[in-house]
C-alpha cells in the first residue's frame, strides 16, 4: 500500500519483506505490451530469427507474457499525457488475444511477485541494462501473433 522511489526505502522494505509483490507504474519511463502467452512467445520467436532487440520480457503464470519498452513520450505538459484505456485495475487473467498497453495510469506486477490466485511474475529476459525498444517496432510482431493465435 506505500510507494515510493527512494533506493533507501526500497531497500529497507526488501531487506524486512522479500516476499512482497513489486508493481510498477507504466508511462513515465517505461511502458508494457502485454498480450496472451502463446502469442507472445510466436512474437519474442520471430523476433529473434529477425534479430530483434526485445528488451526485458516478463510472462504472468501462464496467461500473460509482458514487453517492457519505451514510453511513447514525456511532453513537458502534463496534460498531454497518453491516457491508459484500461480498465482501473489489468485483470491478469484476461485471455484476449489482443494486444494490451499499460501506459499512463496503469500498472504490472513486476518480477519476483505473486498474484493472490499463486501465479508467478518471472522473467523470460532479464532487464540488461541497455535502452528500451521502441514500442511501435514490436507491435507489428505481437499484432501478427495475435491474429495467428485468433
Amino acid at each position: 500500500m506505500q510507494a515510493t522511489v527512494d533506493d533507501a526505502v526500497i531497500g529497507q522494505w526488501w531487506e524486512t519483506r522479500p516476499e512482497a509483490n513489486v508493481i510498477l507504474a507504466t508511462g513515465r519511463v517505461f511502458d508494457v505490451l502485454d498480450v496472451s502467452a502463446v502469442a507472445g512467445a510466436k512474437a519474442l520467436a520471430q523476433m529473434d530469427v529477425d534479430g530483434v532487440e526485445t528488451g526485458p520480457v516478463a510472462v504472468q503464470g501462464t496467461e500473460r507474457m509482458l514487453f517492457f519498452v519505451l514510453t511513447r513520450g514525456a511532453p513537458d505538459d502534463e496534460d498531454e499525457w497518453w491516457s491508459c484505456g484500461l480498465d482501473a485495475s489489468p485483470d491478469p487473467s484476461m485471455q484476449a488475444a489482443a494486444v494490451r498497453w499499460h501506459c499512463r495510469d496503469s500498472y504490472v506486477l513486476a518480477p519476483p511477485s505473486r498474484f493472490g490466485s499463486g501465479h508467478d511474475v518471472r522473467w523470460v529476459r532479464e532487464p540488461s541494462g541497455r535502452a528500451l525498444p521502441d514500442g511501435l517496432r514490436l507491435l507489428e510482431y505481437l499484432v501478427d501473433a495475435c491474429e495467428q493465435e485468433s
